[in-house]
């Protein structure tokens, strides 16, 4: 059944006006949705609240008669073990003793009619199960849906829709608690954590207001448990590290239950020729979906909403917590048994039996133990399903991804190892799946981060392109020549007025420099920076014979304004990607998207809050990765639809980096680079013939120094050369 809490909340919000959704059977839990999710849209917000809770309430409704029904049918099933099955007679008058008409019952099936006991054992469990789901929910057709719509309750989305509505009717509380369900599973939806800014802000909203809706009992109790065992509070950690294996195995049989549902179609390959298979082949292939299905339900209980990935070893690390815990608290029958549970899993693992060992000799008993009974049962009946999946994997090109890295190797076909060996081979060379690359341009960069670490593609993180000192010389640039806006198009403060925003191109640099108000040495260095970001990036994701070019170069400080940092919920720069809401892909607009093939980030400092760089999924809202500015750190990326990122916000402090756009067409190289490139090469023109001026004035008119007077050394000559050299460089610059 659903917690009180939930059920108190659904109360609470129902009222009188529920009608029909609460009175009498569930309605479709699916087409509450859409109702909710169309009135959302229509700004109504009292039916948004309306569908949304009556979708949320039938959804649960029928999954608690799901798992009723099944422990029910279970019971009977178990009864009627052993009776002697009588073929023909209706099977809903099969309590009711030996009818008329009813042919002698056989003692025992025999082995030609063998199959038909097997069927008549499933039919009766079908029919079971229908009319109960019939008499709890209505029949089972009624609440069937699409994998898309049990991925977004899987996901909370309802919740995100809700929060809305109730604010908008002023039901804060109930606001604040949907809001931080769906924040629970969602903890990096980027408006979200806006929201949930402003809801902790209201003086209304209590620390009892953020309730978990959807709280998971296991992963209540195993989070404190590992909080007290961390403290060396090990007796509360053994009681909450029981709670959470009982709420955990509770859980993974709630799971398998729910895994006994329709067929899923598996999508075929267009052009792939129509699958026509037999009896025998449909029930396989049925009954393969359900136990796989069920083997992976480990993973569903061990994975925390709002993570991408499940805790390794989620039950045997239960057991491992445990007897060490219960062997620091003195109950050695409790160490023994635990470290034998968890040797269960692992046979062969020398540290636990050498524990075991220990506390065998520390009980003072002799006491041997034993194993928990209900583990062994589940190890067994989970050996006994992977035994049939590897069967088929072997003989009906079945394919399994098998959760338990315990799975005994003796079980697992060669067939399925080699597949397992080439999946490993294959994934190393997805993981080295890079181009070929020559040496870098430099010697000092490193990779610290590729596209896998990143949790995305075509991404990298380089660093050491530049010293401290060096970053030193371009911020001192930026300070003298950095005028107020973007520098570019005069924008004062494109993003947010939040924060000031200085921008300066090398053109500008270069010709600040050259009439004396800015370092030409400094703004040099500027220009010698960009170029060893795109050598770089060039490096890294070579094109062949396609070479990068500059298509836009930017000098950018964005300082905080003091004062205007409390309760700020936006972007230093919004996510760069128009997101079509259908196709789910980024348009590629003007001016960003049409040409620019890769775009950089060399950044020049760290001393500042917020400021991070981050890379979103496709819906332009989930944080997929972020990356922390420091001197030198060059972010590369493809410029596409497949990379959105953004800029966190500046909240003290002024954050520099030179940004960077490269694209592989030259007819849209960037204009102002080469009229910088034109410019710096008028200046060195100009310092070269003033420099030759002045050694024309030293040497008489000549541009070589005299030859060695007599007497004078070769030696004596060559330093003289090398100090007029040193004097004409000092001069230049």
């Amino acid at each position: 059944m659903l917690p009180a809490e939930v059920a108190t909340f659904f109360l609470a919000l129902s009222c009188c006006h529920w009608g029909p959704v609460l009175a009498g059977l569930p309605q479709p839990f699916d087409r509450l949705y859409y109702s909710g999710v169309r009135a959302y849209f229509q700004k109504d917000w009292l039916a948004t609240e309306e569908y949304l809770l009556g979708a949320l309430q039938s959804r649960a409704q029928v999954r608690d008669a799901k798992l009723a029904c099944h422990a029910q049918c279970q019971t009977e099933e178990d009864e009627d073990q052993g009776e002697v099955a009588r073929p023909g007679a209706p099977l809903h008058l099969r309590k009711l003793g030996v009818f008329e008409g009813a042919p002698p019952v056989p003692p025992s099936w025999p082995d030609h009619l063998r199959e038909l006991g097997v069927f008549e054992g499933v039919l009766r469990r079908a029919e079971c199960q229908s009319y109960c789901l019939a008499q709890r929910v209505g029949p089972a057709s009624r609440h069937r849906t699409t994998r898309d719509v049990e991925d977004e309750f899987r996901r909370r989305e309802p919740y995100n829709y809700l929060q809305v509505a109730l604010f908008q009717l002023q039901k804060l509380d109930e606001a604040a608690s949907a809001a931080h369900t769906y924040f629970v599973a969602n903890p990096r939806h980027l408006q979200m954590k806006e929201d949930m800014a402003k809801y902790q802000k209201m003086p209304e909203l209590r620390v009892e207001s953020f309730r978990d809706l959807e709280a998971q009992p296991h992963w209540e109790a195993y989070e404190a448990a590992l909080r007290h065992y961390d403290a060396d509070r090990y007796q509360e950690a053994t009681v909450l590290l029981e709670a959470s294996l009982n709420e955990s195995f509770k859980a993974l049989e709630e799971c398998r239950v729910l895994c006994e549902g329709p067929h899923n179609e598996e999508e075929e390959e267009e052009g792939a020729e129509e699958k026509h298979m037999e009896l025998y082949e449909v029930i396989a292939d049925h009954y393969m979906q359900v136990l796989k299905c069920k083997q992976q339900c480990v993973l569903d209980i061990a994975t925390k909403p709002g993570r991408r990935y499940p805790i390794d070893d989620f039950l045997p690390s239960h057991f491992d917590l445990l007897h060490f815990a219960y062997a620091s608290v003195g109950d050695w029958q409790k160490a023994i048994e635990c470290a034998h549970t968890f040797l269960l899993f692992y046979p062969h693992n020398q540290t636990v039996a050498a524990r075991l060992s220990q506390y065998q000799s520390s009980s003072g008993e002799g006491q041997d133990g034993v194993a928990r009974e209900n583990v062994r049962s589940y190890i067994h009946r989970s050996l006994m399903e992977k035994g049939l999946i590897y069967y088929a994997v072997e003989n009906l090109d079945l394919t399994f991804d098998d959760p338990d890295p315990w799975t005994p190797e003796y079980l697992i076909p060669e067939v399925a190892r080699e597949r397992l060996r080439d999946n490993k081979k294959k994934a190393s060379e997805e993981d080295e799946d890079e181009p070929e690359r020559g040496p870098p341009p430099y010697d000092g960069p490193t990779v610290t981060l590729d596209a896998r670490q990143l949790n995305g593609t075509r991404r990298v993180v380089l660093d050491g392109l530049l010293s401290e000192e060096e970053c030193g010389y371009i911020l001192r640039l930026a300070k003298v020549a950095g005028g107020s806006g973007d520098g570019y198009r005069g924008r004062r403060s494109p993003h947010t007025p939040h924060e000031n925003f200085q921008g300066l191109t090398i053109l500008k640099a270069l010709k600040m420099a050259g009439e004396g108000q800015a370092s030409l040495a400094d703004a040099r260095l500027y220009l010698e920076a960009s170029e060893r970001s795109r050598k770089m990036t060039e490096w890294y994701f070579p094109s062949a014979d396609t070479p990068l070019h500059f298509s836009y170069t930017h000098l950018v400080c964005r300082s905080a304004i003091d004062g205007q940092q409390e309760g700020r919920i936006d972007l230093s720069h919004p996510i760069h990607c128009i997101l079509d809401p259908e196709s789910q892909e980024c348009w590629k607009e003007p001016p960003a998207y049409i040409h620019r093939d890769y775009s950089g980030v060399l950044y020049l400092n760290d001393d500042f809050e917020g400021g991070d760089l981050f890379f979103t999924a496709m819906d332009a809202a989930t944080v997929t990765a972020e990356v922390r500015p420091k001197c030198g750190r060059l972010v590369a990326f493809s410029s596409g639809g497949e990379n959105p990122h953004g800029v966190q916000a500046v909240t003290r402090g002024q954050r520099c980096a030179i940004a960077l756009w490269f694209t592989q067409s030259p007819e849209f190289s960037e204009k102002e680079r080469t009229e910088a490139e034109e410019y710096l090469r008028k200046i060195d023109e100009s310092a070269n013939k003033a420099s030759q001026d002045k050694v024309r004035q030293r040497t008489g008119g000549r541009l070589s120094p005299e030859p060695p007077a007599s007497g004078e050394t070769e030696g004596t000559s060559t330093r003289n050369h090398k100090k007029m050299a040193a004097q004409n460089k000092r001069d230049e610059l």
